[in-house]
């Protein structure tokens, strides 16, 4: 199994790298490409970038991307030309609503684990531990080390977890700092 978790760690730092070297003269360009993995969003075959189904303003990803609007242009079309990161980013969907920010205002709980994102086997220990306290998990997002500079697991749940729960998950090795709310 841990061939298998380096396996496609290499392969994530392949991508990425590949993204970077393919774009390393345009940081623009990198942002644009950075901001398309991180919301899920694709390009299609007519150049244009996708939300599901709905296709998206070029000049509102340029704005929030920080860029001028024809950067997003040159960056599907630079991104279309290499088919291996064409096959990436033509099939890349949204993950769907983050439940943790709106937790609160549906009665469910949240935990936050911040870990060694490396480490294999942390989603399946606190996964464990929640259900052994009969509580049913509604949603876990792994944030990506590669787009966020302190990535954590976030953990929406059913009802909010006991203390002892929260203690029991900060002695998961590779588990550093855990907050619920």
């Amino acid at each position: 199994m841990r061939g298998t978790a380096e396996t496609t760690s290499r392969r994530a730092l392949h991508l990425w790298s590949k993204i970077a070297e393919r774009l390393s003269k345009f940081p623009a360009r990198l942002r644009v490409a950075r901001l398309l993995v991180e919301l899920g969003l694709s390009i299609t075959a007519d150049k244009k970038i996708m939300c599901g189904p709905i296709e998206m303003s070029q000049a509102r990803i340029a704005e929030a991307a920080d860029v001028d609007r024809r950067v997003v242009q040159e960056t599907a079309e630079t991104l279309m030309e290499d088919p291996e990161l064409y096959k990436i980013f033509s099939n890349l969907k949204p993950a769907g609503p983050h439940l943790g920010t709106v937790a609160r205002y549906l009665g469910y709980g949240v935990v936050e684990i911040w870990a060694d994102p490396h480490m294999a086997g942390i989603l399946a220990a606190v996964t464990a531990l929640i259900s052994d306290e009969k509580i049913s998990i509604r949603q876990a997002i792994a944030e990506d080390p590669d787009l966020v500079p302190e990535p954590k697991l976030i953990v929406v749940t059913e009802r909010e977890v006991a203390g002892d729960t929260l203690k029991a998950i900060l002695k998961v090795p590779g588990v550093s700092k855990v907050s619920a709310y």
